[in-house]
């Protein structure tokens, strides 16, 4: 799994007041659980939107005064009108205790169903998995190059020993739909052998 890193400065304050301060000067209040003890704390706005704006998912390694943490954002909470950074909890990494993260879903290859005219249908673009730290991966990746029409990916086909996904085992991940065209591509064959025999 990818590192970034980040800074951010121990808050000095505990409370609301604070945090209002904290926000209308572009910072944002957060918090580190899941270790010895809590560590609250303040970062960029920019930096924290930056990270939360990235395609692919990461471990963030928080640079608090000097005191380097590992960890992973849990929960981030946006104002609900203006849609404002308003609080992140980030919980520290530990090699022994399994985390949670939603990772993204990477299709490869080019389907034979599409290429017959079918339509690709991305039925999930993230994936909620369980995993130790070590074994979590970045993304998973699904090669779609033999699928048909009609054809389909579930959940319970991209299980692993290393991980647990925390979805619906029978629910369709990537599937190829017929078309229009599809079906007017199949057809065409077949009114062509039965001229020919007439």
């Amino acid at each position: 799994m990818k590192v970034v890193s980040m800074s951010g400065s121990l808050r000095e304050n505990v409370g609301k007041k604070d945090a209002r301060d904290l926000r209308l000067q572009g910072k944002v209040p957060c918090v580190v659980y899941g270790g010895e003890k809590e560590i609250r704390f303040y970062a960029e706005a920019k930096d924290l939107i930056e990270l939360f704006n990235k395609p692919e998912v990461c471990f963030v390694e928080l640079d608090i005064n000097g005191q380097k943490v590992k960890t992973v954002p849990q929960e981030v909470q946006f104002h609900k009108v203006t849609d404002t950074l308003l609080h992140v909890d980030f919980l520290e990494l530990r090699d022994d205790r399994p985390i949670s993260m939603a990772v993204p879903l990477v299709l490869t290859g080019n389907s034979v169903g599409v290429l017959k005219g079918g339509k690709l249908l991305k039925r999930m673009r993230r994936l909620r998995l369980r995993a130790l730290p070590a074994d979590m991966p970045e993304s998973i990746v699904v090669d779609i190059t033999k699928l048909d029409i009609a054809d389909e990916v579930k959940v319970k086909d991209l299980c692993n020993d290393k991980f647990k996904i925390m979805e619906d085992m029978t629910a369709a991940v990537v599937s190829i739909k017929a078309t229009r065209n599809a079906v007017a591509a199949a057809d065409a064959p077949a009114a062509e052998g039965e001229a020919e025999a007439k």
